[in-house]
């Protein structure tokens, strides 16, 4: 096995995404005085959460102006008829309050450094490339990847193969010299393995603890367990935590 790059997933890989989406929230929430409709945080997340995945779906099926979907997100939230410019506006200072909060897993550096005299780096993300560009930048670490390809341009998202041999014919690479590193199961990893691209599927804290793991993925629950997947000539690098 010789592979020659590593193709990254972002939210809840590299990017701590649970807990800014936490507190960026209920910062939000709390000063736009919203936080008594709610019996809790997590409440008003999962709600927010759930229209942001109908929001997706919407958006991946049917290819309508992203904008306009984000504003039915946050006037279904508010079960309110906001104007175009009001559910903005309020959309707006909902991501300043979470883009506060924005910081990487402190693993990931350490990985990068390890990684970058070994292996090319890149980005698919079931995203667009204005969030996940402007995120790696103010995170401090978009110059580490040669390209960051995202679903809404691709036309194509995860788990999809073609999303994945996007990101190898971006490298000019096969996909059995790819590694690809995500967070989800099955979007990820079984997407990958599918793929034909080694696949690394990353179980923070044991979230899917209790979910059997796809066929194909090597799992790992830190990034330091990567290179001894890799094969990496590095120093750097832990057991695997699972059996």
């Amino acid at each position: 096995m010789d592979i020659k790059a590593v193709v990254w997933d972002v939210d809840d890989t590299l990017f701590d995404y649970t807990t800014a989406d936490r507190a960026g929230m209920r910062d939000h929430l709390a000063a736009e005085g919203l936080l008594d409709g709610y019996d809790s945080v997590e409440h008003a997340l999962r709600r927010w959460r759930e229209l942001t995945d109908q929001q997706w779906a919407r958006y991946a099926a049917t290819g309508l102006d992203w904008e306009a979907t984000r504003r039915d997100r946050v006037r279904d939230f508010l079960a309110e008829p906001l104007s175009d410019e009001a559910a903005d506006a309020w959309f707006a200072r909902y991501i300043a309050h979470y883009e506060r909060a924005w910081t990487l897993f402190p693993d990931v550096l350490p990985i990068l450094d390890a990684l970058a005299a070994s292996h090319r780096h890149a980005v698919l993300s079931n995203s667009t490339i204005r969030v996940q560009d402007h995120k790696l930048r103010v995170l401090g670490v978009r110059d580490r990847f040669e390209a960051v390809l995202c679903a809404a341009e691709l036309g194509v998202h995860k788990p999809a193969a073609e999303a994945f041999h996007a990101a190898c014919e971006a490298l000019e690479l096969p996909p059995h010299e790819v590694a690809y590193v995500g967070d989800h199961p099955e979007i990820d990893g079984r997407g990958a393995s599918d793929a034909g691209l080694l696949s690394v599927w990353i179980d923070r804290g044991g979230v899917y603890a209790t979910v059997d793991p796809p066929a194909g993925p090597h799992r790992i629950a830190t990034l330091a367990e990567l290179p001894a997947i890799l094969g990496s000539d590095t120093r750097f690098g832990a057991p695997s935590t699972f059996g």
